[in-house]
């Protein structure tokens, strides 16, 4: 039976910020830390429990693949100026519907937010219109259009007394009022000799002062340090080169790191229980930070437009861990991607095979579903979404589309009247687009086309709600990749006697989308017309 405390005796304060750091409260765990560095700012355990939790409190998943800014875009010398076949390439994947399994244009509900942020809308799929078509083509939407923000006139710039308490040096406290670490004057050279205390400073420099090249400098020591045997610092070399934009550097130091962890594994499970127990205290553990090496590679691969290289070294992580669902999702996503609809919704069911709960599988697709004209199955995926506590205006909105179109009205504007209340700025002129939709399946025009009027009010340059209302001009300027636009233009120019304009207009069309088989018709009329004169 446990002894009630003494009176007046308190907890010690190191053991009271170790067990907040444990229980990921990190601002009480800071806290505490900084009024003991007050007092003793040398106490080097105390600044090692400090260090920590403002990493952890700032660590991000860095694992995904990141939205590329434009400058990335254009200034990225790792692209090649060349053709790619389709397929093997992300700036052209598959053209063919029919043959890839993915939803055709003619089709798909006009709707960006049927596109959840709840996993499906990963980095480059958000709310925000891309400028390359469905076909891969680049589009010809300009630079002011692409620094363009996502509000209208803003740009996106790119212990206790029995404890040994071991003093630190002057380096790792800094003046009062100033930061925390004085990253300049630290002696790596020294630290680097130090692994558990250079690691935990690798990771804050990283993720806290984002200071890349000083953690490239401490990791470049460290690895002298362990004679170029430990793989963890090869792995955060790689990470650091890739922050840096040396995607080549990168991708050598994460094959390296790989190479000798599955080496150190093959030896662990040969030499039995002593070899697995130092391999587990090496940070190995079975394996798993293994994946994390394979994820960042594949990372590097994808960043230079290499995703059949990125499925290879997928799939070989895979026959060695099969069933892991960051494996299986990386190469659904790739899939996805390259337009390989059929393969990518295979591989999400195989996530769903080993994790039931996954969010992101479960929203793919249920949006698949929703494109390929089965909402009462994507009903089904959305709802299980909603029973899982995922609660937003993006699933709120899909839930309202998919009742919508699986004829369950009463359900139907229930489900808006909570998006819009859910939904922020970006998410709400996508909302009041689909309410026109539905304003105008269901016949009542008034309320379309408020509802269209509302959407562009809240983004002046959303080209679907400016095509529905017949601004075609204003359209086809602020949508270059929505195909509707160009082919109602040329409809009216074709009916209205202007051939000559409806034919560059039906070309522009077929650029979005070389399949529609209306606007081959249109121009087919227009050819015969050229002919006759």
């Amino acid at each position: 039976m446990a002894q009630a405390p003494v009176p007046g005796q308190q907890l010690n304060p190191v053991w009271l910020a170790q067990s907040r750091l444990r229980r990921r409260k990190f601002d009480s765990a800071i806290e505490v830390c900084t009024s003991i560095l007050e007092k003793n700012p040398y106490d080097q355990a105390v600044w090692y429990l400090k260090t920590r939790a403002l990493t952890l409190k700032n660590w991000i998943d860095d694992l995904e693949i990141e939205e590329e800014g434009v400058a990335d875009i254009l200034l990225d010398e790792h692209q090649v100026a060349q053709v790619p076949r389709p397929g093997t390439s992300l700036s052209r994947p598959m053209t063919s519907a029919a043959g890839s399994g993915a939803p055709s244009q003619a089709v798909r509900p006009m709707t960006g937010s049927g596109r959840p942020l709840t996993g499906f809308a990963r980095p480059g799929t958000g709310s925000n219109r891309p400028t390359t078509s469905a076909s891969g083509r680049v589009g010809t939407a300009s630079l002011q259009q692409a620094l363009k923000g996502a509000k209208p006139g803003t740009a996106r710039p790119v212990t206790t007394s029995g404890r040994f308490v071991r003093l630190g040096t002057a380096s790792l406290a800094s003046e009062p009022g100033g930061p925390f670490i004085n990253v300049e004057r630290l002696d790596l050279r020294k630290y680097a000799a130090r692994p558990l205390l250079s690691r935990c400073l690798v990771d804050y420099l990283i993720y806290v002062e984002h200071n890349m090249k000083r953690a490239l400098e401490l990791c470049a020591l460290a690895t002298q340090a362990a004679e170029y045997q430990d793989w963890w610092w090869k792995a955060r070399l790689g990470k650091c080169y890739y922050q840096l934009g040396l995607l080549r550097d990168a991708e050598r130091q994460f094959k390296s790191a790989l190479g000798q962890g599955q080496a150190q594994l093959a030896a662990v499970a040969a030499a039995g229980g002593t070899a697995a127990a130092a391999a587990a205290g090496n940070g190995l553990n079975g394996g798993a930070v293994m994946i994390s090496v394979v994820l960042e590679l594949c990372k590097i691969y994808l960043r230079m437009d290499q995703p059949n290289t990125a499925l290879e070294h997928y799939t070989s992580a895979l026959s060695a861990h099969p069933g892991d669902s960051s494996l299986l999702l990386g190469v659904a996503r790739v899939y996805d991607a390259l337009g390989d609809a059929d393969r990518g919704v295979s591989f999400y069911k195989n996530v769903l095979f080993h994790d039931a709960s996954n969010v992101e599988a479960i929203a793919c697709l249920a949006a698949h579903h929703f494109y390929t004209d089965q909402p009462e199955i994507a009903l089904r995926y959305y709802r299980r979404l909603l029973q899982m506590g995922v609660t937003n205006a993006e699933l709120w909105n899909n839930l309202g589309l998919c009742c919508f179109y699986a004829s369950q009205y009463d359900m139907c504007l229930g489900c808006f009247d909570r998006a819009l209340a859910l939904g922020d700025d970006a998410a709400l002129p996508d909302i009041w687009y689909n309410i026109g939709q539905v304003a105008v399946g269901i016949g009542d025009l008034a309320l379309a086309y408020q509802a269209f009027k509302i959407a562009i009010s809240l983004n002046p340059s959303h080209a679907e709600a400016l095509n529905n209302l017949g601004v075609l001009e204003s359209g086809q300027r602020e949508g270059v990749h929505v195909f509707e636009l160009f082919f109602n233009g040329a409809l009216l120019a074709f009916k209205a006697g202007d051939f000559q304009v409806s034919f560059e207009l039906v070309s522009q069309a077929l650029a979005a989308y070389p399949e529609h088989t209306e606007s081959h018709e249109l121009l087919k009329q227009l050819k015969a017309h050229f002919t006759m004169l």
